[in-house]
């Protein structure tokens, strides 16, 4: 693990917020940079359906909003961009909240269409469970998809998350709740079913300005 020193002037949260390295992708804080590629993506009606918090439409407005918000928000949000030749690529969200009233913190993602379909969603969730489970004092991961996407269950069970049961989840792009599947990740079961653990825990590098 990789440090660097965090210079005057970078507000207290987000400078504890780690930068995180897997094969293929950089997962760091959300910038005011990323608002473009965060509107554009994000305003896609397939992508916002299958979330509880997108907007749609989705608007530059709504990314500034958003990244402002994320140093205050309870949990961690990472911008996941995969790595390139030059700039690295915005590819979507992953990151944990705890909601109110709930006993653990929830694993949340959405990406970009042009990215699905080549692990990426699966890759990322991994970097940010081994982040929350050998970096925070969470004991356990909940996590959601709605009874439609089979492709984020597939992700959640890909990561060793286990049925749990169902529910109603509120989905702000349709003004009305939707059912889920629900589950979730204890620490112990990560730590022993860490099948992707051939390789290390992602790198962290604390984010400099």
């Amino acid at each position: 693990m990789t440090i660097v020193e965090t210079p005057i002037g970078v507000p207290l949260r987000e400078s504890c917020i780690p930068v995180l390295e897997t094969a293929r992708l950089v997962l760091r804080v959300p910038q005011i940079e990323d608002v473009p590629a965060i509107a554009e993506h994000a305003n896609n009606r397939k992508i916002a359906e299958m979330t509880a918090n997108l907007p749609h439409p989705y608007r530059a407005s709504d990314g500034s909003s958003f990244v402002a918000q994320c140093a205050a928000a309870e949990g961690f949000h990472f911008a996941v961009l995969i790595k390139t030749e030059g700039e690295p690529e915005f590819a979507g969200m992953c990151g944990m909240t705890r909601k109110p009233g709930e006993r653990a913190p929830e694993l949340g993602y959405w990406f970009g269409e042009p990215f699905w379909g080549r692990g990426i969603a699966t890759e990322a969730a991994r970097a940010i469970i081994d982040y929350a489970f050998s970096e925070t004092e969470a004991e356990t991961i909940l996590g959601a998809a709605r009874v439609v996407n089979p492709g984020s269950r597939r992700v959640l069970e890909k990561c060793g998350f286990q049925w749990c049961g169902a529910g109603l989840c509120r989905v702000k792009a349709l003004g009305a709740s939707v059912p889920v599947d629900r589950f979730q990740l204890d620490k112990s079961t990560w730590a022993s079913l860490r099948a992707w653990g051939s390789t290390a825990l992602p790198r962290q590098l604390f984010l400099a300005h």
